[in-house]
Parts: C-alpha cells; sequence; structure tokens
C-alpha cells in the first residue's frame, strides 16, 4: 500500500476559510473519487498556516487513475478554483507502507467504511 501525503503552505490567516470551503465543496467529490481518507491536519505548532492531509492507494496504478477521475470532475474543478488562491505552496510526498504496517492500515481503513 501507498500513502500520499499532500502539504498546502496556506496564506497567513487563511486556514480557517481553506477549511470551511473544503468542508462545503471539496470533501464530497474527493471522497466520491479518492478510496481512503487517512487524514487531515493543520499545524498548531512549527511552520503554521500548513495543511497536511494524507491518502491511502492499493497501488500506483490506483493513485493515477483515481485522481484522473477526480481532475476531470466539473465539482473538483469548482473546487479547485476556489481554493488556490488560498495555496502558496503545495508539496506532495508518496510513501510506501513498510511491511509490519500494511495489514494494520488496512484494518484502519476498514474501520471507517
Amino acid at each position: 500500500m501507498y500513502v500520499e501525503e499532500r502539504i498546502y503552505r496556506l496564506k497567513i490567516g487563511a486556514v480557517a476559510e481553506y477549511c470551511r470551503t473544503y468542508e462545503e465543496l471539496g470533501m464530497k467529490v474527493q471522497l466520491k473519487h479518492l478510496p481512503h481518507m487517512v487524514g487531515y491536519y493543520f499545524t498548531e505548532v512549527g511552520p503554521l498556516n500548513t495543511m497536511v492531509h494524507l491518502w491511502a492507494y492499493d497501488s500506483l496504478d490506483q493513485r493515477e487513475k483515481c485522481r484522473a477521475a477526480m481532475q476531470a470532475d466539473p465539482e473538483w474543478q469548482n473546487y479547485v478554483a476556489k481554493f488556490r488562491p488560498l495555496v502558496e505552496t503545495m508539496e506532495t510526498r508518496i510513501m510506501k507502507a513498510a511491511p509490519f504496517f500494511v495489514d494494520r492500515l488496512k484494518k484502519m481503513l476498514a474501520a471507517v467504511k
């Protein structure tokens, strides 16, 4: 399994607006296309105005297909137009789950269905 970590550095003071916009417009369409939200967080200590979200995929092929379908969705494109002005930088890391953690991750993901 793979986990994608997305890190968005927002404009100063934009966390509340980003969260509101995501909850109202982005979350439903994203969950329609991406299989497993692992977590969605903002910083309290350290570099402020930072959103971090994690997504799990069974394979990199699954990630590519899911993200392509999401990018083509007009609802997603509408959301992107709203949130992009709030973002200063975006980073993505894709990590492979350690062999001893795969079963635990699958159980965690099954528990939220």
